[in-house]
């Protein structure tokens, strides 16, 4: 830079001889280097100025004198602090006003320092927070983390652990089952794998019948079993121990097994036949009948 360059980029006084600024690769003087780029301070709303340390957090900017706690006033340089509702604490502060207790150990959650690295990163589950190093799998004892949990009566779990120490293998996947589930003759199943024999539609929340071992929907089950009743030819069940009565060949259901002829109940009657009829006493006395 020559002698007739060296001026100040702005108001293009010499700078020979007097303090100067390079910014960008071009001088400023001092004034004119404050007044166009100084940052100002967000606690005295002064500009911070070239001979000042600008100190700088989340794109703010502080003097020195003026980087304090919000609440004790304490300087804050090259002290750890915390940010809470767009304040900055001391570590003592933000314990007393603001930290959380872990759930584990009851001490205070102080989030990671801003210049030194201490405090903890604050794990939140179930309404409750942890300490990240006290935030652990029960079995293994190794911190969980963000990586997949699974929790029970017991505690907290990862997902290898829970998986060795607890967990079924479904009937129809083979693959683990982590939560919920069915049991169906003494075998646990997926609800997703617990399916119709034949339609194949999900029966978790379904009534359901069995034949050989396997699971059938009752659209399915009445098609291709169910015997029908001789009065109304509708399947029979025994669904929520519904009764039926057989006779020979022939099954009834309960409500349905009447006189031919009065219509009163033989449950437990006794009663006559004919053809394919059957009849009380009193109104089989005058029919042919087969007994």
């Amino acid at each position: 830079m020559t002698t007739a360059q060296f001026d100040c980029q702005y108001c293009t006084a010499s700078l020979l001889g007097k303090k100067y600024v390079l910014k960008d690769d071009n001088a400023y003087c001092v004034s004119c280097y404050d007044r166009i780029f100084s940052n100002y301070c967000e606690e005295c709303k002064e500009p911070i100025e070239s001979y000042c340390k600008d100190l700088c957090y989340k794109g703010l900017h502080w003097h020195e004198r003026c980087f304090n706690c919000a609440k004790c006033n304490h300087s804050l340089v090259e002290k750890p602090f915390a940010a809470k509702n767009e304040r900055l604490l001391c570590s003592e502060c933000y314990s007393n006003e603001c930290s959380s207790k872990c759930f584990h150990c009851k001490k205070t959650i102080m989030p990671g320092s801003y210049y030194w690295g201490t405090g903890s990163r604050k794990m939140e589950f179930k309404g409750h927070s942890w300490h990240e190093t006290c935030f652990v799998c029960e079995y293994c004892r190794q911190p969980i983390g963000t990586k997949p949990l699974i929790s029970n009566d017991s505690g907290n779990y990862c997902v290898p652990c829970f998986e060795k120490e607890f967990a079924h293998y479904c009937s129809f996947c083979k693959k683990v089952i982590t939560s919920g589930g069915i049991t169906f003759r003494n075998q646990p199943w997926h609800k997703e794998c617990f399916l119709c024999s034949g339609c194949r539609k999900e029966l978790c929340e379904e009534e359901f019948m069995s034949r050989d071992d396997y699971p059938f929907c009752l659209d399915c089950y009445n098609h291709h079993y169910a015997k029908k009743c001789a009065a109304c030819s509708k399947p029979i069940t025994g669904l929520r121990g519904a009764k039926f009565i057989c006779f020979q060949d022939r099954q009834w259901h309960s409500e349905c097994f009447n006189c031919r002829k009065c219509s009163v109940s033989l449950v437990g009657e006794g009663f006559l036949t004919q053809n394919q009829e059957i009849f009380c006493r009193k109104c089989g006395s005058g029919v042919d009948t087969d007994i």
